[in-house]
């Protein structure tokens, strides 16, 4: 398992974070991820086997948010 850190840009409520939260969790190989409004991130634990840091990114962009390099 590793564990990264993305940047979320765009959240404003506890609705968005169940959105982000929700988008990357229903990925494969991703094990827990905790979404923090105040923080303005996301901290994904995830089998590289099965996920890609840019696929973790591309799933918050799906959900409507940014999520910067």
């Amino acid at each position: 398992m590793e564990e990264v850190r993305i940047r979320v840009e765009g959240m404003s409520c506890g609705g968005c974070v169940r959105s982000v939260t929700g988008a990357l969790q229903a990925l494969p190989g991703v094990t827990e991820a905790e979404v923090s409004l105040e923080a303005s991130e996301a901290r994904v634990r995830f089998d590289p086997a099965e996920v890609t840091v840019a696929a973790l990114r591309a799933a918050v962009e799906d959900a409507g948010f940014d999520a910067p390099a």
